[in-house]
């Protein structure tokens, strides 16, 4: 099976579809599929459920669907550093579903795992649990998580070999990896495609099973979203 395309266009050409929940790696714009959510916004797919930590910036990361009106709904942790996302959260215009950060990491993991719910303390006794079922367990509330099953995911790593074995570089590896496993389709972005078995089995960071196509992008923009530096 091959699971290299020519570009990130032609890998979601035929699997992006309206009203699909689409799973995006990344924390901040740090370890973000850059060109796979260029791709994914080019499509013209509307009405998606995306979850991703964050909402990217104005015209940048998931900014760009926000832009377009591409995106319904968001499942998220944090949502601040994007003005046209506050814009349409406070008009009505966005749906916008508050998961605490580990919370969200782990309902991935757990869709991605075959676990179709969870217990945690996390949100107990705030806005999180609101609609949600609460079991005491030895003296203690929890309350009922669902994990997340993505139709779509997108995921950046730094290097795959052919048969999509990944690995991450760095701070970039953040949600990927949770990302990659949700995905009923999982579309990886790498810069740099290696032969089988160019990668040390004890280096990869997410196996190939959960990967079915992989795209080339060598020169991504990365670019920071916040830049602090000492005083001369």
């Amino acid at each position: 099976m091959n699971k290299i395309f020519p570009s990130a266009a032609a890998a979601v050409a035929d699997v992006a579809k309206d009203g699909q929940v689409v799973a995006v790696g990344g924390f901040g714009l740090c370890g973000i599929p850059e060109a796979l959510i260029a791709a994914l916004r080019d499509s013209g797919v509307k009405n998606l459920t995306c979850v991703s930590n964050n909402a990217g910036v104005d015209g940048f990361g998931l900014g760009l669907l926000l832009a377009t009106r591409q995106i319904s709904k968001m499942i998220s942790s944090y949502v601040g550093e994007n003005k046209e996302f506050e814009r349409q959260f406070l008009s009505g215009e966005l749906q916008l579903e508050f998961t605490p950060q580990g919370t969200l990491a782990e309902r991935m993991r757990a869709g991605g795992a075959g676990i179709p719910a969870f217990f945690t303390k996390t949100g107990v006794g705030t806005v999180v649990a609101e609609g949600k079922e609460i079991r005491e367990f030895d003296g203690q509330q929890y309350v009922m998580e669902r994990g997340i099953r993505a139709d779509l995911s997108l995921v950046k790593a730094w290097k795959a070999d052919q048969q999509g074995n990944l690995v991450f570089r760095k701070t970039s590896r953040n949600f990927n990896p949770v990302v990659a496993m949700c995905g009923k389709v999982t579309v990886v972005e790498v810069e740099e495609i290696v032969e089988n078995g160019a990668i040390d089995p004890d280096h990869v960071h997410s196996p190939g099973i959960f990967v079915q196509r992989i795209v080339l992008n060598r020169t991504p923009e990365k670019r920071i979203e916040q830049r602090t530096v000492r005083a001369k």
